[in-house]
């Protein structure tokens, strides 16, 4: 179903600048574009906690962490967990230096999960507000990010007035379960789950909330028109079209789902199809414990990663599904996606390439040890082009997919007897100096130089540790951000 309320609008003021990173893959189409030239991998600036009480397993860390933002006026954005097994704050910190600026506590949930702690939902939109999810399905916000106070409050998709009446049911059984995605003009987009029964029979589904103070949301099983289809995929964050007209998201039953088109204005069902395994022709996995979400490319095709069905026929690599726009045409996969949200690479920084497509794919290409039939440890991170192919070597019957453009392997020494994973779920892209930034399980944050095909520059950042995936980013004057162990590090010359 749908619903919309009706709110005064914000009134933040024009703004001069964009944000140099917007939230999860830095911009509402995921592209994970620097903007900046980044600098040296040298020396650590400064670092602060994202976790101020982490919860290890077997000396593994399996948390989702946030990606933070960064506002045009270099402050560093971060959401921290504040408990073992929840609490939450913002937090702004100087760009330069570290220093905080101000903290803003959330009162959200984390909603159940089948493993992985997900990450929690935040974004900067382009007039510099910031949102932050809040209890019961409910976002809050803060203006003026770069000030030591800024006006703030709370929307609720489902109308403020409900919230104030139920909030007590609402908090235990509505939770948003995405990223938080801002477009343009200042909208923003997630996907929230119901857990149970509430007073206004809210079922999970997508929530809109525009800058306007209009408030839509359509349920999961409507969007999909599939009564099968119960939720949106966990921590999969919405993405936008160029143009601002659509977005594309996953729905699913639990197991198997449909990636979905909607009207960015009213979120009526454009286009769906559903996620197959190319391999076996079966729905592909669509599980809890992945971070994957929708990247658009210039041309408008469509990019998101599934967990191959049957498990493990491709090393638990699954695969990197590509549509065009519509959704009406299946292209070439890439092979590997399960927990991956590819980045786009102008073919500019490789000047060796000599094919045609207008933009390459980079993405995270482990084959993890013993994990398939063909499973040996050589984990890699990849340069695909996406117009170009070639026959899957890790796949044990023919498939065609993406060819490589250019491959590094991870560090040797892991204590399985491979290589080091690289724990990455969106790695930065600097087109000025033709980099990519991408951390390791070995606890070094690496520089792939993408002329030379090499790791030119790494830091230490932690000792080894197995640790679920994080994203890399870069802020406006050039500094390189990665979060390890819990900790957030700023990096530069």
């Amino acid at each position: 179903m749908a619903a919309a309320a009706s709110l005064a609008p914000w009134g933040v003021a024009a703004w001069a600048a964009p944000p140099a990173w917007f939230g999860y893959a830095g911009n509402a189409q995921h592209t994970a574009a620097a903007p900046a030239a980044a600098q040296n991998l040298t020396k650590i600036l400064w670092s602060t906690p994202v976790d101020l009480d982490p919860q290890y397993s077997e000396d593994e860390l399996l948390i989702h962490y946030a990606s933070p933002m960064i506002t045009a006026g270099n402050t560093v954005l971060i959401g921290v967990k504040t408990g073992a097994t929840g609490g939450w704050q913002m937090e702004g910190h100087v760009g330069a230096t570290g220093t905080r600026i101000w903290t803003a506590t959330s009162d959200y949930v984390l909603p159940p999960s089948s493993g992985w702690t997900p990450s929690y939902p935040a974004a900067l939109s382009r007039k510099e507000r910031l949102f932050f999810a809040g209890a019961g399905g409910t976002v809050l916000y803060r203006d003026t990010p770069n000030a030591a106070t800024g006006a703030s409050g709370r929307l609720a998709f489902y109308g403020l007035s409900n919230w104030s009446i139920y909030s007590a049911q609402l908090t235990q059984t509505v939770m948003v379960d995405t990223p938080i995605t801002s477009d343009a003009h200042g909208d923003i987009f997630f996907g929230f789950v119901v857990t149970g029964s509430n007073p206004l029979n809210l079922v999970s589904g997508i929530a809109r909330i525009g800058a306007s103070g209009k408030m839509t949301w359509v349920s999961a099983t409507r969007a999909a028109n599939d009564s099968g289809i119960t939720q949106v995929a966990m921590n999969c964050a919405p993405a936008v079209s160029a143009d601002g007209k659509s977005i594309y998201i996953t729905v699913s039953n639990g197991n198997s789902g449909d990636l979905l088109k909607l009207n960015a204005e009213n979120l009526k069902t454009e286009a769906k199809v559903a996620l197959v395994d190319p391999s076996s022709g079966e729905p592909a996995w669509v599980t809890d414990l992945s971070t994957a979400s929708p990247t658009i490319g210039s041309d408008g095709d469509v990019y998101y990663g599934v967990l191959e069905n049957p498990f493990p026929n491709h090393d638990d690599r699954g695969w990197l599904l590509h549509f065009d726009g519509t959704l009406a045409t299946l292209k070439t996969p890439g092979s590997f996606g399960w927990d991956d949200t590819v980045s786009v690479v102008p073919t500019s920084a490789i000047p060796s390439y000599t094919g045609g497509s207008a933009y390459l794919l980079m993405t995270k290409y482990n084959n993890y040890i013993d994990a398939g039939p063909l499973g040996d440890g050589q984990n890699r991170i990849a340069i695909l082009d996406p117009d170009n192919t070639q026959q899957d070597e890790y796949s044990t019957t023919p498939v065609t997919v993406m060819k490589e453009v250019e491959t590094q392997l991870g560090p040797p020494g892991a204590p399985d007897g491979g290589l080091y994973e690289w724990c990455i779920n969106s790695a930065a892209v600097d087109a000025h100096t033709g980099s990519v930034f991408a951390g390791s399980e070995n606890g070094h944050l690496f520089r792939w130089n993408l002329a030379a095909n090499s790791l030119s520059q790494n830091l230490e950042l932690n000792a080894p540790r197995g640790e679920a995936y994080t994203p890399s980013l870069v802020g406006a004057g050039g500094t390189v951000y990665s979060i390890n162990n819990a900790t957030l590090y700023a990096i530069g010359n």
